[in-house]
């Protein structure tokens, strides 16, 4: 199988495009995942439980980057659905790229979320609320269209085999996941009542949406490793993937169980807070195993001479939801462990970032990445 992030190649009728279109013919959906990953920076930053000085002002800063590059992101890839409308359908229908479209819902999420986290310093708390309560809307409904439309596609029109599962198809059954852990920041911006008590229920909704369908996919995905052995070397970074719903299911349950005394009655209120310690420690237990696989087939990979593709970002946004989730356990458990445990994870993560966006700027600056993918599919 060729890399997930392995586009076609030009055709013909691109060569005649405007030189200044041709570049984007090859920007896939995987692009926002760079916009996910550095989100997530100021919001796990922001959140940790321990602050040094000056952390608060460096993850604005970051925000306010993660805020440019989807305005940017944005305005590209509707560039490439207007100029190159058959690339853009070839992507739908080819079963390595569809699934990142799920990312588009996650990067307007974690955007919208880190608005209200620390933008709020830099734009006013009403313009936080305003901004986030657009960008939740429309991350939510592209993410519960994604959750329907890719699994279709799947199903009727993609010729898959079950050699060909990788954790790239969590991507767009984890997205309301993303709502759910970042739904909560407006129930306290919302009449109090029925109106905080919908939005409160309709997160845990979106819980268990994602929850059940990451249920159905991780038996494809661990089953395939197993049977036919490890990911070509560029897809290694994506078993990270994993990761994400794990951390964000952890994040959601104590984000809510945060706002529940105030959107719902004493006795629920009291038993959400109860079902984010017992459902947050065992699966942050599994979460930290899988890490250690993952971070093991890693090194693998790279004394193999695994080289830079985009799916290195997939080490950045999985990881930062395990860091909000630590964090989460932290503040209702009490236990300087996971105090810890997300201080180290966090540290991973902005080890992540640093070199995939290095990366990622060198590839851009060279053009290597916008002239699209050359050369055969990855070794195994």
């Amino acid at each position: 199988m060729a890399t997930t992030l392995a586009l076609t190649r030009s055709t013909p009728s691109a060569a005649t495009a405007p030189r200044a279109h041709k570049a984007l013919r090859h920007l896939g959906p995987n692009w926002y995942a760079s916009v996910m990953g550095t989100a997530i920076i100021a919001n796990a930053g922001a959140t940790l439980p321990h602050q040094l000085p000056g952390q608060r002002v460096a993850c604005q800063l970051v925000w306010a980057l993660s805020a440019a590059a989807l305005g940017v992101l944005l305005a590209a890839r509707a560039g490439h659905w207007i100029h190159h409308r058959d690339q853009a359908r070839a992507h739908l229908l080819d079963p390595a790229v569809a699934p990142f479209y799920g990312c588009l819902s996650m990067a307007l999420l974690a955007v919208g979320g880190g608005t209200l986290i620390v933008g709020k310093d830099l734009i006013g708390l009403d313009a936080a609320v305003a901004v986030d309560a657009v960008l939740f809307t429309a991350g939510t409904a592209i993410g519960l269209l994604m959750a329907v439309v890719v699994p279709y596609l799947m199903v009727v029109r993609h010729k898959v085999e079950a050699a060909q599962a990788t954790p790239v198809w969590l991507l767009p059954v984890v997205a309301p996941m993303v709502s759910a852990a970042l739904g909560p920041l407006l129930v306290p911006h919302l009449p109090a009542g029925p109106a905080r008590e919908a939005m409160l229920l309709a997160c845990y909704a979106l819980f268990g949406v994602s929850l059940l369908a990451t249920l159905l996919m991780l038996p494809l995905i661990f089953g395939r490793l197993i049977v036919s052995g490890p990911l070509p070397l560029l897809l290694t970074p994506t078993l990270f993937l994993v990761l994400g719903p794990l951390g964000q299911s952890t994040t959601a349950v104590n984000q809510l169980a945060d706002v529940a005394p105030g959107a719902i009655g004493a006795p629920y209120a009291d038993g959400l807070t109860a079902f984010a310690v017992v459902y947050g420690v065992p699966v942050m237990g599994f979460a930290l195993l899988w890490l250690a696989l993952a971070a093991a087939m890693l090194v693998r990979a790279a004394r193999r001479g695994m080289g830079f593709s985009m799916t290195w970002w997939a080490l950045t946004f999985p990881v930062g939801t395990c860091v909000t989730g630590a964090a989460g356990l932290a503040r209702h458990t009490g236990l300087t462990a996971f105090s810890w445990l997300a201080a180290v994870l966090f540290a991973g993560l902005l080890t992540a970032w640093l070199l995939a966006a290095a990366h990622t700027l060198h590839g851009l600056f060279t053009g290597r990445l916008p002239a699209g993918p050359a050369g055969p599919a990855p070794r195994a």
